[in-house]
């Protein structure tokens, strides 16, 4: 267990460690995680952090309270519209898929579709460029994505993708039936 500290310097933030990242040192970790599951759960468990383990990824889960649960609920509504329009673009958006911005901003001249969904993202955001910067940057942060290819722009989907799939496949909606007999 000698990478406690790097494990909890990149899950501590909110992030993943991926099984498919573009970084050595992250494959490495996930590496040595998946080695030594149960030792590293035990440690970060005692230090009040649950090691949580995905499709290819793992990070920091937690207890909350309602308000932090509410403000998780309105962060979770943002993140489908963004994946809805990810989809959009391409439906097989997902771990291991690579692209380039200017993919995304060359097919809003054909697909209206997008462009209609693009306008409820960062609303406000001006510009398409803008809002893909910025769709960009979010995905980055929460180690969705990864620059594959600084040169030509080009990123790749990491296996932490399958949490927000995962979330979003989860939730359901309830009708109720407001009629009353």
């Amino acid at each position: 267990m000698r990478y406690t500290k790097d494990i909890f310097d990149i899950l501590s933030r909110g992030g993943f460690i991926s099984q498919n990242s573009v970084s050595q040192q992250i494959s490495n970790l996930y590496d040595a995680i998946e080695d030594d599951f149960q030792q590293y759960q035990d440690y970060f468990s005692g230090i009040g952090f649950l090691l949580e383990g995905g499709n290819g990824y793992y990070y920091f889960s937690r207890l909350e309270n309602k308000v932090e649960l509410a403000d998780k609920v309105q962060r979770m509504a943002e993140w489908i519209d963004r994946i809805d329009f990810l989809k959009t673009f391409n439906t097989a958006f997902g771990s291991g898929f690579t692209f380039r911005k200017s993919n995304i901003l060359e097919q809003f001249s054909s697909d209206i579709e997008l462009k209609e969904k693009a306008r409820h993202l960062y609303t406000d955001l001006k510009t398409n460029d803008e809002k893909m910067d910025k769709l960009i940057g979010d995905l980055q942060r929460q180690g969705f994505v990864e620059l594959q290819d600084e040169l030509d722009g080009t990123f790749k989907v990491t296996a932490a993708f399958h949490y927000i799939e995962e979330l979003i496949d989860c939730l359901t909606i309830i009708e109720t039936d407001t009629e009353q007999a």
